[in-house]
């Protein structure tokens, strides 16, 4: 005697939940350009090493005596995988079933997926497609009441988020919990044409009297460029590799620190390119991003959220294989001024840091926060001041690089709160407490309109004043540490990477990461 009949009775089950939703509702789910919740687990992890927990939960048919007649399986699949030889933890919404609808008993699997990484300390990555633990309205029929809204689950998503990296991929129309689901993680990401977000879907907003398509309400385009999601890609396949790549930059929770990878480019190495990268006129504009990528290490460069609070450009990248965090102005948009949605972004980007202890390099260029009417009216000033405590709160290793301008509250910025600080001036740098342009009007008014001349006299006091910004006057009262070639920034900043590797410290932050 053996159990064998028993183990053929679970093999039966694990393959009637391997039918998902069934053939119909399957083929209806691919036609619209979608992979399968299994074809996803499989497209994101390490070939062959998906270890599933709950594969046969679902809702069971039984006979009169008692034997399975068919079973549909639970609208979440879940496990452990690997990614990149890495352990992580995976969920699955299986739109084909309930449309990803939280029903029935699949509230405790939902609870034991959401839980599950942060108890083991190893990343998340959520497939969201449908509501994403979210309930219906038909369910009320079977549960026969109706309930206040009370998700105690969702206080450990957002516990998380704080203990271990959690990357959510919007893989279809998310509503509701689904959509929380997505923008409560480190890393989001959402497909072209094929997948939507919003609070509630068109069929609720048309009874508040608005008729739109899913895509008019909430598709990618849209949330890139407000900062709801990180990126868009145009295929599934993208976002998982960019899930992969993220990840690789970051610990497996915050009680390790990220590890450094080999690295093939010399730290010492030199980039002649950027003797001239900045122009000598300070009303002209340069390209950022090509600073950034030359001085980091080679093909390291990995940003995110490049289509919101344009004016700030944010990432990850390596440093003699040491990960780091990186802010950079651009002058393209705004001239670099902080709008209110830039100073979001660059909140977003210091928690990450501070929450997994990757020392931050910022480029700056930052002529001061947003003026104007409607800058004003983005409330730039409420947003910018507390980009300024998330930086002067944050402890983490901090290196700045004064490309060009400082000014104002906005060039406070340049810093962190941390003795961990190195700074560094180009020749190109300039700062002060306004723009020198702007500030000569206000303070030599009479002086100006009492000049035969105003024009003249104006330009004459400029000239004056522009001496005296020199850097290198600065540096003469030590009031910078130390201006530098900018073709040899990438040795200043490698040598800062190694200084503040062992400056790390493991643990829990002192604050909750901020979604």
């Amino acid at each position: 005697m053996t159990w064998k009949p028993e183990l053929d009775e679970l093999e039966r089950r694990r393959q009637l939940a391997l039918e998902l939703g069934g053939p119909d509702k399957t083929a209806r789910h691919k036609g619209q350009g979608k992979l399968t919740v299994r074809e996803r687990v499989a497209g994101l992890v390490d070939a062959g090493s998906f270890e599933e927990v709950g594969s046969i939960a679902g809702f069971p048919e039984y006979d009169a005596k008692g034997n399975l007649m068919g079973l549909t399986p639970a609208n979440i699949v879940c496990g452990r995988a690997r990614v990149d030889g890495r352990t992580v933890f995976v969920t699955g919404d299986d739109f084909t079933v309930r449309g990803g609808a939280n029903d029935g008993g699949l509230r405790d699997k939902f609870a034991y997926a959401e839980t599950w990484a942060r108890r083991w300390r190893v990343p998340l990555v959520r497939l969201v497609d449908g509501t994403g633990g979210g309930g219906s309205v038909k369910h009320l029929e079977t549960l026969g009441r109706t309930y206040l809204p009370d998700v105690p689950v969702f206080t450990e998503v957002l516990d998380a988020l704080s203990e271990v990296p959690i990357v959510a991929l919007g893989l279809g129309s998310v509503a509701g919990m689904g959509a929380a689901r997505v923008c409560a993680s480190h890393y989001s990401v959402m497909v072209r044409g094929t997948s939507q977000l919003f609070a509630a879907g068109p069929p609720v907003v048309a009874r508040a009297g608005q008729n739109v398509t899913k895509e008019e309400l909430g598709s990618s385009s849209i949330h890139a460029k407000n900062g709801t999601i990180d990126d868009d890609v145009d295929r599934e396949a993208e976002a998982f590799a960019r899930a992969r790549r993220f990840l690789s930059y970051l610990p497996a929770s915050v009680h390790e620190l990220a590890g450094r990878q080999p690295s093939n480019d010399r730290p010492d190495r030199t980039a002649e390119e950027l003797l001239s990268a900045v122009p000598r006129d300070a009303r002209k504009v340069y390209r950022m991003r090509p600073i950034v990528e030359v001085v980091v290490d080679a093909g390291s460069w990995f940003e995110i959220g490049r289509a919101w609070g344009k004016s700030v450009i944010t990432g990850l990248a390596r440093l003699d294989g040491w990960p780091v965090a990186v802010l950079a102005s651009d002058p393209y948009h705004y001239g670099g001024a902080w709008t209110a949605d830039a100073s979001r972004k660059a909140i977003r980007m210091v928690d990450l840091a501070q929450t997994f202890q990757l020392p931050v390099v910022h480029f700056v260029d930052i002529p001061g926060f947003l003026i104007g009417k409607e800058a004003e009216a983005s409330g730039v000033m409420r947003f910018g001041t507390q980009a300024l405590a998330a930086v002067r709160n944050s402890t983490v290793p901090w290196c700045a690089i004064m490309v060009r301008k400082a000014f104002g509250m906005a060039g406070l910025t340049q810093r962190n709160g941390s003795l961990a600080f190195l700074r560094y001036a180009w020749p190109s740098a300039q700062w002060g407490s306004l723009p020198i342009a702007g500030g000569v009007e206000a303070a030599y008014r009479a002086q100006i309109e009492a000049a035969p001349d105003p024009a003249a006299k104006r330009a004459e006091i400029e000239a004056k004043l522009e001496a005296l910004q020199s850097p290198l006057r600065t540096a003469e009262a030590f009031g910078v540490e130390e201006i530098i070639d900018p073709r040899r920034t990438r040795s200043y900043l490698c040598r800062f990477a190694e200084f503040a590797a062992p400056l790390r410290q493991p643990g829990r932050p002192h604050f909750g990461y901020r979604p």
